[in-house]
């Protein structure tokens, strides 16, 4: 009788995404809740300060707290599921199956990420209202916005599986969150950062992401910028999953 054989790649991810949408099959509706509420918070308090400073500025806040949204509020999800399942024993189980560690964190990171599209389209269509900004889809959208997910969320994975408590994963969490929000034109535009300031945010993913999606979401001219912010997202999204499978190693907890 010949081994049998893992199933593969696909059908991993396939399996674990089921199983993690059946885990929030009660709870889904609190975590688009809690999606939604951050980012039209953060709309109203930085879009009340920035009256009258020009478009600009409410641009950048309507594009930064979509980035919040989609890249560290993912973040946030990913290490708080894998310190959980590390301090309840499920990644020891997890450990006991013929699976990929890359397919359990894609399967996690695809599934919060289909449970933060409301919150996204929410969100989107508040901030375009709440700061009166013209709105233009382009089809390249369709693909930044996977793109602004993922580059972090390997990130999420190493911290979860890496803290000393789950208090600590949230801690780390959110400083990450605030450092990377605040090195780059981000929520705040260029020409009222310092010099320092840009220079870092080039290492930042946000960096790209925020640029990205101006230029896809809003009626701006799409420049050869565009493919950079593709690419380097890219490039950090298989960079972190590269240190993912160096570093995320259950089978040695």
């Amino acid at each position: 009788m010949p081994p049998k054989r893992n199933p593969s790649l696909f059908v991993q991810i396939l399996d674990l995404f089921l199983m993690e949408l059946t885990n929030w099959r009660w709870s889904w509706p609190t975590i688009i809740l809690n999606s939604t509420v951050t980012p039209i918070l953060g709309i109203v308090a930085l879009g009340s300060f920035a009256q009258g400073t020009g478009q600009e500025a409410q641009v950048y806040i309507l594009i930064g707290n979509l980035v919040m949204s989609l890249m560290f509020g993912n973040l946030g999800n990913v290490s708080s599921r894998f310190t959980y399942m590390r301090f309840a024993g499920t990644l020891d189980y997890y450990a006991t199956l013929p699976i990929r560690r890359e397919a359990l964190i894609l399967a996690t990171v695809v599934s919060f990420f289909l449970l933060s599209l409301p919150s996204l389209l929410v969100s989107l269509g508040f901030g375009v209202f709440y700061l009166q900004l013209p709105l233009k889809f382009n089809p390249l959208v369709l693909l930044v916005i996977p793109l602004c997910v993922l580059p972090l969320s390997g990130v999420g994975a190493i911290i979860g599986t890496y803290v000393r408590t789950p208090e600590e994963s949230g801690s780390l969490s959110l400083l990450f969150t605030m450092v990377m929000l605040f090195i780059g034109p981000v929520l705040i535009p260029a020409s009222r950062l310092p010099e320092i300031v840009l220079l870092l945010g080039h290492l930042s993913p946000a960096t790209y992401a925020a640029d990205a999606l101006r230029q896809t979401l809003l009626p701006t001219d799409i420049t050869q910028k565009l493919l950079i912010d593709i690419v380097v997202l890219l490039g950090f999204s298989l960079f972190t999953f590269y240190l993912v499978g160096r570093k995320v190693n259950w089978r040695q907890q």
